[in-house]
């Protein structure tokens, strides 16, 4: 791992693209119109950045379906595209550290994360993808000896992903991924909040060899280049990770245009069940930590819910609140660092918003609170921890997407159950016991995409990721995600 001095070092040599990349290269907006990527560890302007909108959508579809109609990606064998994908994830990792400052620099997220967890996690993704898209087989039917029934899979066309400013390009790759080793062409809409890594992997996707016009990135606002997107009648699929108000809006998009595929991965309020037989209580709330402090609690997964047994409560308070001292916010070049800034001025006035109705409502602020934030010092949050809270709460049942963490208590099972499924949202869930047959019977009742037990977080792409109820649909990662971005062919032969 290099020093603070080395990374800034580093980031004193980037070359910073702003404009958006269609047809195999880059090009301002037809507009002309620019927006501001700003640092929010230190207010300052990185690059202004290229608004698109509805023109520039019409431009990157029209060419995106003709390079589909053509064949030349939508129809090269499965093995050819397996190449072009595995040259782009050697591009990555030759590319790691500058991706690594491209996400630092554009949304605050520690450097020692980008290095050790989404630089790693996007290769990967890339080459498993790869490596997966020519061992999926077609299927026969069972039919009478007299037909043969074909079933297969085929490329949907025209891909518009949408993408969200927490992991930028680590959730970009989940979908371009599947999408492209379909044999897709696709448009990337990057949140305005962090651009920068997805115009420089487009950049490389080139370099790789990917044709032109396969992948395009435009950079713009949810209510103009994303809007567009949504509404497109030669868009075929429509991938989105955000929040649950903007997936409920895309939808509705769907729905009044070509009635487009939508694949949702929305907001989250994940519960932690710590029970009294869980063994090692010290790891529980350190975990418990990791789980909402973590990229400054700016994390789809965040386990922003804490449910502990009454017994162990204040044994388990006191552990964690001495974990969650550790992420003291600072300066996301420094790999000491464990937690940066949030991304913006309108990220802070959430959180604070929160916070202050937390303690209006009668919660108990044992760590942290309310930020003092230095203009021109950047956004930062201490960790707030809320005792005493409960699912009346606005900031209990609400998603915040920052530092603050409601600690709740219960009695009995039953009743931990009721509690974590009562909320609209159904993303993950963490279950501390020491017992294997409440490990597997508290699963099985979470109402939760994802369950993790005497742990958190942990996946890789082998296993799918995804939630229910308004926490959206469909899965990324796996085999599973080449569902989202294929459709199924019978062809049936009378012999």
């Amino acid at each position: 791992m290099k020093t603070l001095q080395e990374w800034k070092t580093l980031s004193e040599s980037l070359t910073l693209r702003g404009e958006a990349y269609i047809n195999g290269c880059f090009q301002p907006s037809l507009s002309g119109e620019t927006f501001p990527c700003v640092n929010p560890s230190t207010e300052q302007l990185l690059i202004n950045v290229a608004s698109c909108d509805q023109g520039d959508v019409d431009l990157a579809v029209a060419n995106a379906r003709e390079v589909f109609r053509s064949g030349i990606w939508s129809e090269m064998a499965p093995k050819a595209r397996k190449r072009v994908l595995l040259r782009l994830a050697d591009l990555l990792e030759k590319h790691q550290d500058e991706f690594a400052l491209l996400d630092t620099l554009d949304m605050g997220k520690s450097i020692s994360e980008m290095v050790n967890i989404d630089v790693p996690d996007t290769i990967d993704c890339f080459r498993w993808t790869a490596e997966s898209v020519d061992k999926v087989y077609g299927e026969i039917a069972p039919t009478g000896h007299d037909t043969l029934a074909l079933i297969s899979r085929e490329p949907v066309g025209v891909v518009a992903a949408i993408t969200p400013w927490n992991y930028p390009l680590m959730m970009a790759t989940w979908k371009l991924a599947p999408a492209l080793a379909a044999g897709n062409s696709v448009i990337l809409k990057p949140s305005e909040k962090s651009p920068l890594s997805a115009l420089r992997l487009a950049e490389l996707a080139t370099e790789a060899g990917l044709p032109d016009g396969v992948l395009n990135v435009l950079p713009g606002f949810g209510h103009t280049a994303g809007k567009a997107l949504a509404l497109h009648r030669d868009v075929n699929v429509l991938a989105f990770t955000g929040s649950s108000r903007v997936a409920g809006m895309l939808m509705e998009y769907a729905g009044q245009s070509n009635m487009k595929r939508v694949w949702l991965e929305a907001g989250g309020k994940s519960p932690s069940l710590i029970f009294d037989d869980c063994e090692d209580i010290k790891k529980a709330a350190a975990t418990a930590a990791a789980a909402i402090f973590s990229n400054q609690g700016e994390v789809c997964i965040a386990c922003s819910r804490v449910y502990v047994q009454k017994s162990i409560k204040e044994r388990f308070l006191a552990e964690l609140i001495e974990a969650a001292s550790q992420y003291q916010p600072a300066d996301p070049l420094d790999p000491e660092t464990r937690m940066g800034p949030v991304v913006d001025a309108v990220q802070l006035a959430t959180v604070e918003r929160y916070i202050s109705s937390a303690l209006e409502e009668g919660g108990l602020c044992v760590l942290g609170g309310l930020p003092k934030h230095v203009p021109g010092q950047g956004y930062f949050v201490q960790p707030t921890i809320i005792d005493q809270a409960h699912n009346g709460m606005t900031f209990v049942k609400e998603e915040i997407f920052g530092p603050v963490l409601a600690v709740c208590e219960f009695e009995t099972e039953e009743e931990a159950i009721a509690l974590a499924n009562d909320s609209v949202y159904g993303l993950g869930a963490s279950v501390w016991t020491a017992n294997l047959s409440r490990a597997h019977r508290v699963s099985r009742k979470l109402e939760a995409g994802m369950v993790w037990v005497n742990t958190w977080g942990e996946g890789d792409s082998t296993v799918p990721f995804g939630g229910v109820k308004a926490s959206g649909n469909g899965r990324d990662k796996s085999l599973h995600s080449l569902e989202k971005y294929t459709e199924l062919k019978t062809v049936w032969i009378r012999l």
